[in-house]
């Protein structure tokens, strides 16, 4: 199993910056792709940023440019920097971790955005 614990969510005024951070614990050896997803009300879970152990990271077209995700592996922690926020960036931020064609969720984290 593994374990993800996701923090740095809040509010923020448009155009404000927040960085997530999300630490994996338990079985964390052999994580390949870690990532984040957002889900706002009424709307699907959707993929912002992916992040591999070698590898590009990949990013959806509505946060290119302004969010970026890194990955400390001596901290088994991804971050997720996010600037120039938008209030259609507000919804609950999750982390991602797979393993072994297994995914594990954090609890996610609440990001709101006003305008």
């Amino acid at each position: 199993q593994v374990q993800l614990v996701e923090s740095g969510g809040g509010l923020v005024q448009a155009g404000g910056s927040l960085r997530l951070s999300c630490a994996a614990s338990g079985n964390i050896f052999s994580i390949d792709v870690m990532g984040w997803y957002r889900q706002a009300p009424g709307k699907q879970r959707e993929l912002v940023a992916t992040i591999p152990s070698g590898g590009s990271t990949n990013y959806a077209d509505s946060v290119k440019g302004r969010f970026t995700i890194s990955r400390d592996n001596a901290k088994n922690t991804v971050y997720l920097q996010m600037n120039t926020l938008k209030p259609e960036d507000t919804a609950v931020y999750y982390c991602n971790a797979h393993r072994l064609l297994r995914n594990y969720w954090g609890q996610g984290t609440q990001v709101t955005v006003s305008s």
